[in-house]
C-alpha cells in the first residue's frame, strides 16, 4: 500500500511548478524513497524488486525485497545523524540476539551511493496487531507466557558492550520499548516467531515496558492481555527463587 502511495505522491509532484517546493516534497515528505530505491536496486541487481513492499514508522522507511530481505533506513539524513546514531540499533540487536527467547533479526549494515542501510532477513509471518480480537483473546495465554519471558530475558540482562547507551539513570534494565507495534507470530501456531524494530530500545524501568506492550492498540487493550502479562513475568520471578 505504502509504495503506491509514494508513487502517486511522486508523480503528481511533477505537476508542481516550483522546483524548490518539488524537491522539498520530495525529500522531507516522500523521504527521497524513489532515490533509495534506486540505490537499492544498484547494489542487488539480482534481487527481485518488482516484489517490493515499503513499511513506514518511527524514524525509518524500509523495503521488503521478495519476502526475503527488510532495508530500513532513516527518512532524513542531517548533520546530527552521526554513524553513532546509525549503527546504535544494530549494536542492540546483537547483544541480546544471544540472551533472546524469540528471534531477533540479526542487522547488517550495507552502504549504497550516499545511503546507509540495515539489512535483515525477512522473518515470514503476520504481525500481531493485525489478528481480530477474537483471535487475540484465544490465544492470550499463549501469548502473555511468551512476551513475558521475552521481557524477562531482555530486562535481565546487562551487555556490557552497550553500556555507553544507558542514558538514563533511572533505569532498571533495557527495554524494547515499541514492543506492541513489532510482535511477529506464525499465521498458523499463532506463536511469536520474531521481535523488530530496536530503534526506541533503551535504558528505562520495568513497568514502562510492560505499559508499552499495549500502548498502542485497541485490540491488545480490549483483550486485557497486560494482566496475563504481568501474572506470567511474575511466575518466572518465583520460579527463578524456588
Amino acid at each position: 500500500m505504502w509504495k503506491l502511495f509514494f508513487e502517486i505522491c511522486d508523480f503528481l509532484c511533477n505537476f508542481i511548478p516550483n522546483r524548490k517546493k518539488r524537491e522539498y516534497i520530495r525529500t522531507e515528505k516522500l523521504y527521497d524513497w524513489k532515490k533509495k530505491y534506486k540505490a537499492l536496486k544498484k547494489l542487488y541487481p539480482e534481487l527481485k524488486f518488482r516484489n517490493t513492499k515499503i513499511i513506514k514508522g518511527g524514524w525509518n522507511i524500509g523495503f521488503i525485497v521478495d519476502k526475503k530481505y527488510v532495508f530500513k533506513i532513516k527518512k532524513v539524513f542531517n548533520t546530527s545523524t552521526t554513524i553513532e546514531k546509525i549503527t546504535r540499533e544494530k549494536r542492540i540487536t546483537d547483544a541480546f540476539a544471544q540472551v533472546s527467547t524469540v528471534r531477533i533479526p540479526k542487522i547488517e549494515i550495507v552502504k549504497s551511493g550516499q545511503y546507509t542501510f540495515f539489512k535483515y532477513d525477512f522473518i515470514p509471518g503476520k504481525n500481531l496487531n493485525t489478528l481480530s480480537l477474537r483471535n487475540i483473546m484465544k490465544y492470550k495465554h499463549e501469548l502473555a507466557k511468551q512476551l513475558a519471558e521475552f521481557i524477562y530475558s531482555i530486562h535481565n540482562y546487562i551487555p556490557q558492550e552497550i553500556n555507553d547507551l544507558r542514558d538514563n539513570n533511572t533505569g532498571d534494565g533495557w527495554n524494547h520499548n515499541d514492543i506492541c507495534n513489532n510482535i511477529i507470530i506464525n499465521k498458523k501456531t499463532k506463536k511469536i516467531v520474531g521481535i523488530i524494530d530496536w530503534e526506541y530500545s533503551s535504558w528505562d524501568i520495568l513497568e514502562n515496558e510492560f505499559r508499552n506492550c499495549v500502548a498502542f492498540s485497541k485490540k491488545m487493550q480490549e483483550a486485557d492481555i497486560l494482566k496475563e502479562i504481568k501474572k506470567e513475568y511474575q511466575n518466572i520471578i518465583n520460579n527463578k527463587d524456588v
